[in-house]
């Protein structure tokens, strides 16, 4: 039996223009804002200042998925998560929540506090029992291509066909989701920037955006200060990539791309406006 969310689960606007979700991380070792929002204060400001420079929809995580990173596991993933999660939704009652896991039991946690959409960067791969969980919440759900985990996913990043695996594999997480009675109109797709991918492989994704169009389902890119941004610019603060962040955002306007995930929402808001009059008729 399906729970019907009765709040609208998508942002204003949604399908017209490039939304924007905006990034906070409550982790101490994400790459570009590990430990920066270490208190209630912190989270709040953020959300606030997301909020006043127009994001559409804020991507809570806490579990790093950068490469190299620790898993913590599901219960400490809980424990740093649900308390600034009910934070925000009692003083912005309103806001569009979305969460960053590959675990079931978090995602149910987070939905039961009014979370409103599940982020999976494994696209159900790791935790089948996440396809249940958003079933049965009938939330909407990005699935995102990647390979292995934090640990091993740099070694998985050889490809013979890089597009023809990479839609042959979100084929299949497709497939899976819509088997588990997840509703079509709630699945999201995400090529997976940077997740076992090197800079050749980021750059023909972005090059071919419009090979992901070939389900008629929305698209999200996050490409927001990784690290072949860095090797482009030679920049090793990930802070300072955001002018090439910015770049990606453009693209994804003239794409006409639903949906972006960045850290600095206030830039990203600011050049979409422009972009998207543009490129958007």
């Amino acid at each position: 039996m399906q729970i019907i969310n009765n709040k609208n689960p998508w942002p204003e606007g949604w399908g017209q223009k490039t939304s924007i979700m905006g990034v906070i991380n409550l982790t101490p070792d994400s790459f570009s804002d590990g430990g920066d929002l270490n208190s209630s204060k912190k989270v709040l400001n953020q959300v606030k200042n997301f909020l006043y420079n127009g994001v559409d929809i804020i991507d809570l995580g806490a579990q790093s998925t950068r490469p190299g990173a620790q898993e913590v596991g599901s219960n400490e993933e809980i424990k740093r998560l649900i308390p600034y999660l009910k934070l925000i939704k009692s003083e912005y009652p309103e806001i569009l929540i979305s969460i960053d896991t590959f675990h079931s039991d978090v995602a149910h946690e987070a939905l039961i506090n009014g979370a409103n959409w599940i982020n999976d960067v494994t696209g159900g791969r790791r935790d089948k029992e996440i396809l249940d969980v958003v079933a049965k919440f009938n939330c909407p759900f990005v699935i995102t291509h990647s390979r292995g985990n934090s640990k091993n996913m740099n070694d998985l990043s050889k490809y013979d066909n890089l597009l023809s695996e990479v839609k042959c594999s979100l084929d299949k997480l497709i497939k899976n989701a819509l088997e588990k009675n997840i509703s079509e109109r709630n699945i999201i797709v995400d090529p997976g920037i940077g997740f076992s991918k090197d800079i050749i492989h980021n750059l023909e994704i972005l090059r071919n955006l419009d090979v992901f169009k070939k389900w008629n389902l929305p698209i999200l890119i996050g490409a927001s200060r990784k690290r072949f941004i860095g090797e482009i610019l030679n920049e090793k603060n990930p802070k300072e990539r955001d002018i090439g962040t910015l770049a990606i955002s453009c693209l994804c306007s003239q794409y006409n791309i639903d949906i972006v995930r960045v850290h600095n929402v206030k830039l990203n808001y600011q050049i979409l406006k422009v972009a998207d009059k543009i490129y958007r008729k």
